[in-house]
């Protein structure tokens, strides 16, 4: 009677050793946002990007529509409104709608105040842009904790930067600088991108040089400030139109 007993034991712990492993435990969202975001290789620019029409380009937009970003440090949603700035809503509903954000960094986060991007890291695009001037916006909302708003070198110099306000920044309004959106979700993980390098080297900081982002693009920012965080979608999510 001891030999099958003997055979039994054998087959038993021929079986366990190939039971397969036990499942691994569900990848966290911001698991998941990470993986994304190491896998993540910019598209490349496309045509509406790199020869923007000047008609589509002039085209107005939605009444308002919200914005999906998934970022190297996790995910948030802006809401888009028209009416708070005409010009600036249909200058970043072309953007979001032809991929321009993908890659893009946060190249001037300083705590406190403002999260900055919209330099595109391929040089080609760069130069597409960087002349394609916004008339502005009269300011009809304050630049409070959330809020999407344009950056601006002056009057009417517009292109495809943008800040999202940290703080309650009032004081910009007085200086034209007219909000289009805000955050509704997420507002964490704005709070979290990396702040590190400060303020930048035209400001007197070590943060990155604006020229030399323009001339240079993304691998002077690899290079020189890789912990800065960078968008790896932004999709617009949802639109409303006018309804007559």
């Amino acid at each position: 009677m001891k030999r099958p007993i003997a055979i039994a034991l054998v087959v038993l712990l021929a079986a366990c050793e190939k039971a397969p492993p036990p499942p691994k435990a569900p990848e966290t969202a911001a698991e998941k946002t990470a993986a994304a975001a190491a896998a993540a290789v910019p598209a490349p620019p496309t045509e509406a990007i790199l020869h923007p029409d000047a008609g589509k380009l002039a085209a107005a937009g939605p009444d308002s529509f919200s914005v999906h970003m998934v970022t190297s440090r996790g995910e948030f949603d802006l809401m888009v409104h028209r009416k708070w700035a005409p010009k600036g809503s249909d200058r970043l509903y072309y953007l979001v709608s032809n991929g321009f954000f993908e890659g893009v960094r946060f190249f001037r986060v300083l705590d406190g105040f403002m999260a900055q991007f919209g330099v595109s890291g391929d040089t080609t695009v760069s130069r597409v842009w960087r002349d394609l001037h916004l008339a502005d916006d009269p300011v009809t909302q304050s630049n409070t904790r959330g809020r999407l708003t344009f950056a601006t070198a002056g009057p009417n110099t517009r292109t495809t930067q943008l800040f999202i306000n940290f703080g309650n920044n009032t004081q910009l309004d007085k200086a034209g600088f007219a909000p289009v959106g805000e955050v509704t979700n997420g507002m964490a993980v704005v709070d979290s991108l990396y702040n590190g390098y400060g303020e930048g080297n035209e400001g007197g900081g070590k943060g990155p040089a604006q020229g030399r982002l323009g001339m240079e693009g993304n691998p002077y920012l690899k290079k020189d400030f890789p912990k800065l965080d960078y968008i790896v979608t932004a999709k617009i999510s949802q639109e409303w139109k006018k309804t007559k």
